[in-house]
């Protein structure tokens, strides 16, 4: 039977190519210049722009990125597909695609004031593809904190375990900033022992569960609240003490998202990613250990259920999807991620210390949410999984169960194992949500206006000002997610919100392309045009199944919908994918225009009938 280390050595190979080789290049390509002053330093205000350490930045960017996705897509695609094509699309497509991606993205942002990719693409082909890709943007981050909140409900419901080590890596966090901005204190005493506080949390929520409702628990666990919580909203489709936690995880990330970054995201990202480091970096260790000595407590060899390649539609029990193009949608984040491109092009970018610090932390960062990818995979591969078309719902434990199973390569028993990797994906949920709404607050600003550098905290009767308010807009963005989680219709939309991520990224990629263009006749756009391109193509494909043979053909033709409310969520996907296709058309034809222009001049029109 064939070894999971060779998922595992199959992406170091390549992804260590890409970083000594490519980015190397890349870096020269955009002419990084350690000594140009970074956005960070221009509009340093201590709220948003604060120039960061490399280790920090690097912590907070990658526990930013990194969220449910390359966890859910990897082991949903190897399910269906087969282990080889999940496998050979996040070794290949990661380091070409994802991280050139999220390093341009980080890099033209630097180049516009710390600006998003909205207001990049504005700059060039004008106002109206400025606001179609930030309006685009904003309503991408209300799918994102509404099944990134989801899922974080999910796992607290799962591992009540979870749920206190959470709390307590949160307050160790805000200890963090305070003694690094406001006490100055040491920075390497002080990692060294905020960091074991967080390990220490690790401990305290095995021994101290919390749960909001009863339910099917540890013994020991802490139930907050009486009864089930069957009054909560949503509770008759998630259950009381899932539906109970999203609202308490939205407000979170709401009042995160309007403190400084100094307070919370910056010190609580650093803390998490040693969390993060050690999961992933763990996980791989483990794996390379249990294959040479035999340790673990199961063979490290990918289980009978998981088959290397299913055929070009895969599993019967996932519905017969063809593999070109919904593999490369299903995989979204562990190779490429439009919602990447916010992040390095919101926070990131206004907080990179020296332009050079792009490298590591835009491309390097993307390659370590592809090594999450790539450990996700090898759970599922070292698991099995019973249920394919299962979704978030079965892959979320397979990933617990299965990096248990990898942990006791080094002496740690299975149910510890699978609680501390169910923190793992936790970890890079809470920070994800909280950024996704500080971001969908950037939009917001340079879609109503805000000059650089300065913040308004939206609390007046101003309508422009409470929709950019840093108090005001995360209430707008929270109430509609939530909205949408506990009316079900977050089912109906999870195609959609995968479709809509990768369409961003070839946006992201198309505004990329567009830069580079304007900057200089003689860059190369082949780096940038060719992924966006291919992510165009392979949105559109996707996009264009789900709206003409989901839902017009199986669902309203051939009755698949039985109920009015069916055809009604049918009619809903097939409006939103329509204007998805017609913006991701509008915005490519916009930039197109623009390159064609300023590569091979104007080209002059034809006479008007009234011109003479």
């Amino acid at each position: 039977m064939t070894q999971i280390i060779w998922i595992i050595a199959a992406v170091l190979v390549t992804f260590t190519v890409g970083y000594v080789g490519y980015s190397r290049y890349l870096t020269q390509f955009v002419e990084l210049d350690e000594n140009a002053e970074t956005p960070a330093h221009k509009y340093e205000d201590g709220q948003e722009y604060v120039p960061s350490k490399k280790p920090v930045l690097l912590g907070h960017h990658y526990s930013s990125i990194a969220g449910g996705a390359p966890i859910v897509g990897p082991i949903t695609a190897g399910a269906i597909w087969g282990w080889v094509p999940a496998l050979l699309w996040i070794a290949l497509g990661n380091p070409l695609m994802g991280a050139v991606h999220d390093f341009v993205s980080l890099s033209g942002s630097l180049r516009h004031e710390g600006k998003s990719i909205g207001y990049m693409i504005g700059e060039y082909v004008g106002k109206s593809g400025k606001n179609m890709l930030l309006w685009f943007a904003f309503l991408t981050i209300m799918l994102v904190v509404a099944v990134f909140a989801l899922v974080v409900g999910i796992v607290f419901n799962a591992y009540p375990q979870v749920v206190t080590a959470s709390l307590l890596y949160i307050g160790l966090a805000l200890v963090f900033g305070v003694y690094l901005y406001q006490f100055n204190g040491p920075f390497i005493p002080g990692t060294i022992l905020f960091v074991a506080g967080v390990f220490a949390a690790v401990w305290v929520g095995l021994e101290y569960p919390l749960a909001l409702f009863a339910g099917d628990y540890p013994a020991e666990t802490i139930v907050l609240l009486g009864g089930t919580g069957d009054w909560v909203p949503g509770a008759a489709a998630l259950g009381g003490n899932t539906a109970g936690w999203i609202p308490l995880v939205m407000v979170y990330a709401a009042i995160a998202s309007a403190l400084p970054v100094w307070v919370l995201l910056q010190p609580r990202d650093y803390l998490s990613s040693f969390l993060l480091y050690t999961g992933v970096g763990g996980a791989i260790v483990a794996i390379i250990v249990g294959t040479i000595l035999g340790t673990s407590s199961s063979p490290l060899v990918i289980d009978s259920s998981i088959g290397a390649f299913e055929g070009f539609w895969g599993v019967e029990a996932a519905g017969l999807a063809p593999l070109f193009p919904l593999l490369f949608i299903t995989i979204a984040c562990g190779t490429i991620s439009g919602f990447h491109s916010l992040v390095s092009s919101g926070t990131t970018a206004k907080q990179l210390n020296n332009e050079t610090d792009a490298r590591l932390i835009g491309y390097g960062g993307m390659l370590g949410e592809g090594l999450l990818a790539a450990v996700a995979l090898s759970t599922l591969a070292v698991a099995g999984f019973a249920d394919p078309a299962g979704g978030i719902g079965a892959a979320l434990p397979n990933f617990a169960e299965g990096g248990g199973i990898i942990l006791t390569s080094l002496g740690i028993s299975e149910t510890v194992g699978a609680v501390f990797m169910a923190l793992v994906l936790c970890s890079f949920l809470l920070t994800s949500t909280d950024t996704a709404v500080r971001l969908g607050r950037y939009m917001m600003e340079e879609l109503v206006g805000t000059p650089a550098g300065r913040t308004d905290t939206g609390l007046n009767l101003d309508p422009r000002s409470i929709a950019r308010g840093r108090y005001t807009n995360p209430v707008v963005q929270i109430i509609p997610a939530y909205l949408l989680v506990v009316s079900g219709q977050w089912v109906v939309l999870w195609q959609l919100f995968g479709g809509a991520n990768q369409l961003l990224a070839a946006l992201a990629l198309l505004t990329a392309t567009v830069w580079l263009a304007n900057w200089d006749d003689n860059k190369q756009l082949i780096s940038t045009g060719v992924p966006m391109a291919i992510m165009v193509t392979i949105t559109i494909l996707g996009l264009s199944i789900l709206v003409f043979y989901e839902n017009l053909y199986l669902n309203l033709i051939q009755g698949g919908a039985e109920t009015t409310g069916a055809m009604i969520s049918s009619g809903v996907q097939m409006a939103l994918g329509l204007v998805l296709i017609g913006l991701a058309l509008a915005l490519v034809r916009l930039g197109y225009k623009n390159i064609r222009t300023v590569r091979r001049g104007p080209e002059t029109p034809a006479a008007e009938p009234g011109d003479d």
